[in-house]
C-alpha cells in the first residue's frame, strides 16, 4: 500500500494536527496550502481567512516543525470558476449557496487530488471532522459522522464520490476538538490557540452583497416587496441582499414580524410573509449524489438536514431520476432554501444528498 499523502494545510489548528497525525502514522507527507484567490482582487485586506499570508506562514511553520516539505499551489483560476462564479450565480438567481461544499467538491477532492497523483501520492488528507470506512459486504466506501458531534462536518462532504473516498483520509474523525488543541499545544504549534474561521473565506465580514457587486462590477436594481397576496408593500434593495427566512434589514413595517418567503429573480420581486408561511413539508433535490448505496430503489426512511447547523429530521426520500429526488418530511420544516444542501443520514452514515431546488 502506498503510504504517501498530500495534507491540505489551511494554517488552522485542525489541518496542522492532521498533518502531525499522518506523519505519526508512518505516512510520507507533503504539506500543501491551496492559494484560492488574491485578497486585493476582491477588495479584502489580509485577515483570518484561509488564504491570508498569516495562514500560509502558520502552515509553513507547522510543516517545518514536523519535518515535511511544504508547497503553496495556485488554484485561483479553478476557485474563481467553480466556487466564486457559482456563488454569484446562485444569489443572482434567488438561491443561497454553500460555497464550502463546492470548494470541497471541486478543489480539495478534485484539483488537489489530481495534483497529489502527479506527485506520486495516493491520498489526500484534510482536517475535516468526519470518518471514512469501507463496507466489506457491499465493497462501498462509507462517509460517517465524526466522533465529536459538535464538530462533525459530514454535511459539507456529501458530494464525495467513491473514488475520492477511497483516496482520502480524515485523521481527526476519531478525536474531540479539545484533544486536537492539546496535541497542537504539546507539540509547540504556534496556531494551537488560533480561533476557528467562521466566515466564508472570500467574503469579508459576511457582507455578501458588497462582495458580489465588487466582484461583478454591477449594481443590482431595486424592486418590489410583495405580500403573500401579491400586493406591493415596499421596495427592496436588490435580490442579492435577501435569503429565505430573513427578517433583519427589510425596512418594511407591519403589525407582525415579516420574513422573506420567496425570491423571484425573473420579476425582480421579494415576497414577505409571517413566520407560518416559511414552513413546508417537501422539497426537490437535484445534482443527487449517493454514497452508501448506488440507487434509491424504493421510498427510503432517513434523517435529513437542510442546513449545516440544523438538527436532523425524519423524512422519506424517493429518487425520481438519476440525479433527482423528492423529500417528504414527517413534520413541516422552516425556511427550506433553494441552493442549500439536503443531506440524508442513516444513523452515523451519510446516505447521500443533493442541492435544494
Amino acid at each position: 500500500m502506498c503510504k504517501k499523502a498530500i495534507v491540505a494545510m489551511s494554517g488552522g489548528v485542525d489541518s496542522s494536527v492532521a498533518a502531525f497525525l499522518m506523519k505519526e502514522r508512518g505516512y510520507e507527507c507533503i504539506g500543501a496550502t491551496m492559494k484560492l484567490y488574491h485578497n486585493e482582487d476582491i477588495g479584502q485586506s489580509p485577515g483570518h481567512t484561509c488564504c491570508s499570508l498569516e495562514d500560509v506562514e502558520d502552515a509553513r511553520s507547522v510543516a517545518y516543525s514536523i519535518g515535511i516539505p511544504y508547497y503553496v499551489f495556485n488554484f485561483s483560476d479553478k476557485f474563481r470558476e467553480k466556487v466564486m462564479d457559482r456563488f454569484v450565480y446562485a444569489y443572482e438567481n434567488g438561491a443561497t449557496p454553500n460555497p464550502c461544499i463546492d470548494c470541497n467538491r471541486f478543489l480539495k477532492f478534485d484539483k488537489l487530488y489530481f495534483r497529489a497523483k502527479e506527485l506520486g501520492c495516493n491520498y489526500v488528507a484534510t482536517g475535516h471532522y468526519a470518518r471514512i470506512e469501507k463496507d466489506e459486504t457491499s465493497g462501498r466506501y462509507l462517509l460517517k459522522k465524526a466522533i465529536d458531534r459538535t464538530k462533525d462536518q459530514s454535511y459539507v462532504l456529501y458530494s464525495m464520490m467513491q473514488e475520492q473516498l477511497a483516496h482520502t483520509l480524515f485523521p481527526l474523525g476519531e478525536y474531540p476538538k479539545a484533544q486536537v488543541r492539546e496535541i497542537a499545544a504539546r507539540n509547540g504549534f504556534q496556531n494551537a490557540k488560533k480561533h476557528d474561521s467562521q466566515d466564508i473565506c472570500f467574503v469579508h465580514g459576511g457582507r455578501y452583497a458588497e462582495f458580489i457587486e465588487g466582484y461583478t462590477g454591477r449594481l443590482y436594481p431595486q424592486g418590489d416587496f410583495l405580500d403573500e397576496c401579491g400586493n406591493v408593500i415596499g421596495r427592496h434593495g436588490g435580490i442579492i441582499r435577501y435569503t429565505i427566512g430573513q427578517r433583519k434589514g427589510l425596512g418594511v413595517s407591519a403589525a407582525a414580524p415579516l420574513y422573506v418567503t420567496k425570491i423571484d429573480p425573473e420579476n425582480n420581486t421579494v415576497t414577505l410573509g409571517q413566520s407560518e408561511a416559511l414552513y413546508s413539508r417537501s422539497l426537490t433535490a437535484e445534482d443527487l449524489n449517493l454514497i452508501a448505496i448506488d440507487k434509491i430503489k424504493r421510498p427510503l426512511r432517513v434523517k435529513a438536514k437542510i442546513r449545516y447547523r440544523q438538527s436532523e429530521q425524519w423524512a422519506t426520500v424517493v429518487q425520481t431520476d438519476k440525479d433527482k429526488a423528492e423529500v417528504l418530511f414527517d413534520e413541516p420544516q422552516r425556511a427550506v432554501t433553494k441552493g442549500q444542501a439536503v443531506v440524508f443520514y442513516d444513523g452515523d452514515v451519510v446516505v447521500g444528498g443533493g442541492t435544494i431546488q
